[in-house]
């Protein structure tokens, strides 16, 4: 069964765009709007979501906000789109929650591997769970707890902080996490990696983990 990718886009030349080029691989459904989106979404849950920001009714970023407060709908890894390609837009959605980001216009093959590289981190490891001092991982219910608090993260969060806690007190270079948490094929910001741990850091102090990650500066990053 091939998975499901569901688009929210109100320009007709870009949803067959979608359509098209995303057939042979995966089954792909078009919303104009946010309403039409929330209605297909109470019978389907779609394993990728193509959101873009400028929409008639709700705008993207909103849509984004309710995907990511719903715990039926947190971990769908979403993938911005818009023709503004400036930062500050880019940093907002990634703050709020979304995964990736691409700006219009953008080509077929990039699209495509965009998909695939979040679509690759969503697979269910074989161990159950991972441990390191307060921070427990449950893969079998995909949830993070620490000092049995649990955690309300993004998937790409959740996926970050996995691959940091299986190489903890081993410094990890920024390569590395790129390719092992977001994909060999990314072509995103390099403040993408930066803005993530900004907020698994927050995360860490508010739950008081005695866990923190460390910048090794020219290199990386490391769980301690």
């Amino acid at each position: 069964m091939k998975q499901m990718i569901f688009a929210i886009e109100d320009d007709p030349a870009l949803q067959e765009l979608y359509i098209y080029s995303l057939e042979n691989e995966f089954d792909c459904r078009c919303f104009d709007d946010g309403d039409s989106f929330s209605a297909a979404l109470a019978e389907a849950v779609p394993d990728l979501v193509l959101l873009d920001v400028m929409l008639p009714g709700e705008d993207g970023f909103a849509i984004l906000a309710r995907l990511k407060e719903n715990s039926s709908t947190a971990q769908i890894p979403v993938i911005m789109v818009s023709a503004k390609g400036e930062e500050p837009s880019k940093v907002k959605g990634l703050n709020m929650g979304a995964d990736d980001y691409i700006a219009k216009p953008f080509g077929v093959l990039e699209l495509i591997a965009r998909i695939k590289a979040n679509l690759r981190r969503t697979g269910k490891p074989e161990a159950e769970s991972l441990a390191y001092k307060d921070i427990i991982i449950d893969f079998s219910k995909h949830i993070i707890t620490i000092n049995g608090k649990l955690i309300n993260a993004t998937l790409k969060e959740y996926n970050l902080l996995s691959f940091l806690c299986g190489n903890a007190e081993k410094v990890q270079e920024r390569e590395t996490i790129f390719r092992e948490v977001w994909g060999e094929e990314f072509f995103g910001e390099t403040r993408t990696l930066d803005i993530h741990i900004k907020e698994l850091r927050k995360k860490l102090a508010e739950a008081e983990s005695s866990a923190a990650i460390q910048t090794i500066r020219g290199v990386g990053y490391m769980l301690s």
